[in-house]
């Protein structure tokens, strides 16, 4: 029989995360632990709930606790775990801090690495990360980019909306012009006519370099999206396009590009089967992130051998970081190489 334990975590932000559909000072994310009844190594899981995808942490906890009612403790295998999240139809974000949990446990009782429990290269000592400029005012942007010392990374994101994206982006241009960006509407055009205007004047920037276009318009719009797929003048990425699911071919006639997420795609062997399809249709990969802890990020980070670009600086947002997982200098990442192993949060059941 295992034990299974589950904490939230209060995760204060270094500055005010704001996109196009809302805006936070904290989060509340999910920490999971498992380890057999009779003792033994624990592992260890993060949910990031997502409002876009429904989840909050409440529900998330709730979600838990029905789990455990339904048997969670007899899986005995990777496979019956699978088989039993699949019945029993968890969020995604709690389906990953479940399966990663475990898988993080069988690497420990197994003496293995994480990447050789998934089948996969290991990943680089050192990962280079994307780091995010949150909406906000055009006049604020310059002492943000001093005080985060946004120099040091060599692709940066920009979070963009209809209003104000075009004056953010003018300004991050002028401050550091050249530096290849993502810019990220998180569905914030609801019609391609008006993403080409604003692509238009964003064209008038001089030594703009546009390495992705990231989900511009909402996931419902597959046809505008097949409709600016070869009229964009920079590589288009699906995000909330692709979930823990999605038809490929389709999704290849909409974009060039598909961002994947541990969270929203529900665990590890899904990210992975989801990367692999990625790939499989000729489009490139992206690993990226909620707001999340270095337990999240170093999780991430196992499967980053997949992916071409990572946007993985979630952790980068939380103050006062607690778990010291995964370090950053001069915009790369380098995980810890053991499965981690944090002190029990709470009374496991």
């Amino acid at each position: 029989m295992l034990t299974w334990s589950l904490e939230p975590y209060e995760l204060p932000l270094r500055f005010t995360w704001k996109i196009s559909r809302n805006a936070s000072d904290a989060k509340t994310n999910l920490i999971v632990s498992v380890r057999d009844s009779e003792g033994g190594p624990v592992g260890w899981g993060e949910a990031a709930p997502n409002v876009r995808y429904g989840e909050v942490p409440a529900e998330l906890a709730l979600n838990f606790n029905q789990m455990i009612v339904n048997g969670l403790a007899k899986v005995k295998s990777l496979a019956e775990l699978d088989e039993f999240l699949n019945a029993n139809a968890p969020a995604h974000a709690l389906r990953f801090a479940i399966e990663s949990a475990y898988v993080h446990r069988e690497a420990l009782r197994t003496g293995r690495s994480v990447a050789q429990v998934l089948g996969l290269s290991a990943p680089a000592a050192a990962v280079p990360t994307a780091f995010t400029l949150p909406i906000m005012e055009p006049g604020a942007v310059a002492a943000f980019v001093r005080e985060q010392r946004m120099e040091r990374f060599k692709l940066l994101k920009i979070k963009v909306n209809q209003e104000s994206g075009f004056d953010l982006l003018r300004e991050l241009n002028r401050l550091l012009p050249g530096r290849p960006l993502i810019i990220d509407g998180n569905e914030a055009w609801h019609d391609a006519d008006s993403l080409l205007r604003f692509l238009e004047q964003a064209a008038t920037l001089p030594a703009l370099s546009v390495r992705a276009l990231e989900q511009p318009l909402p996931a419902a719009c597959a046809d505008h999206y097949r409709y600016l797929r070869s009229r964009v003048p920079y590589p288009l990425f699906a995000d909330e396009s692709v979930t823990d699911a999605a038809d490929f071919g389709d999704i290849a006639q909409q974009f060039h590009g598909v961002n994947m997420k541990l969270m929203k795609a529900g665990g590890y062997l899904n990210g992975v089967r989801l990367l692999r399809q990625t790939q499989s249709h000729g489009l490139q990969t992206m690993l990226g992130c909620m707001v999340e802890t270095t337990l999240g990020i170093w999780s991430a980070l196992q499967v980053s051998s997949l992916a071409q670009i990572c946007d993985l600086d979630g952790m980068l947002v939380v103050r006062d970081e607690p778990f010291g997982l995964v370090t950053e200098a001069d915009g790369l990442l380098r995980p810890q190489t053991e499965v981690p192993a944090l002190a029990l949060l709470t009374e496991p059941r």
